[in-house]
């Protein structure tokens, strides 16, 4: 019998083991939070405080150079001091960069409002380029923005539903480009900036939604779950 007890307790080790690695882990709730509000704010904070700085002092072009200017400064001081650049910051400067060509080289109104649907298309490609490989753009922005922390060992499951998310995204983005282009050559300029408003909120509204629920419908099935890290 107890043979048997030990060799009962010895196998059951391996799963214990095994359920304990299997698990995603979060930041406590306020470290999360500053993890999240410091990516959001050098991505989006401080670009959007230059542009206004600027467009205060020059206008609207100088306010889109200043708000290129300082994201790329941030850019540089980041792979300066860690090595590396978070991912929702190239985003940033990529499409400021591309928005702010389209301005400056055009200077009509026309081409400013075609500002808009370019950047979708240039996050389209940006997230569909990255969907089939082993590092899908949600995958790492779901490490840098919240810090997630995946299993140890390569899960295929999370990784499917990484590139499915990451095709979820390149086909939001491409909707909002269609319907953009569409209504840009259809409604008047004060009604398509506020159509802008209405796409850019709906569509991450919508795919943050259908991301998260699509994300616990993939721990359930592989069960796994996501713990806060101790300490």
């Amino acid at each position: 019998m107890t043979l048997q007890a030990n060799s009962s307790a010895a196998d059951s080790w391996p799963r214990i083991l095994i359920a304990m690695a299997e698990h995603l882990e979060l930041p406590r709730p306020w470290r999360l939070m500053l993890t999240a509000g410091w990516n959001l704010a050098e991505s989006l904070g401080i670009p959007v405080a230059g542009y206004f700085a600027g467009a205060a002092l020059g206008g609207r072009d100088a306010g889109m150079i200043a708000a290129t200017a300082v994201v790329w400064l941030t850019v540089f001081a980041r792979k300066g001091l860690t090595r590396s650049v978070p991912g929702l910051l190239t985003i940033s400067a990529l499409v400021l960069t591309l928005q702010t060509a389209v301005v400056l080289l055009t200077g009509s109104v026309l081409f400013f409002l075609l500002q808009f649907p370019l950047a979708n298309l240039g996050l389209c490609v940006l997230f569909a380029r990255t969907a089939p490989t082993r590092k899908p753009l949600v995958a790492q922005l779901a490490a840098e923005v919240v810090a997630l922390r995946q299993p140890s060992s390569h899960h295929p499951g999370l990784h499917r539903f990484f590139q499915g998310a990451t095709w979820l995204w390149a086909g939001i983005f491409a909707v909002s480009t269609i319907g953009l282009a569409a209504a840009m050559a259809l409604e008047p300029a004060k009604v398509f900036m506020l159509l802008v408003t209405v796409v850019t909120f709906g569509g991450l509204i919508a795919g943050t939604g259908a991301s998260a629920l699509w994300f616990f419908r993939v721990l359930r099935r592989h069960g796994l779950r996501v713990r806060f890290a101790v300490g």
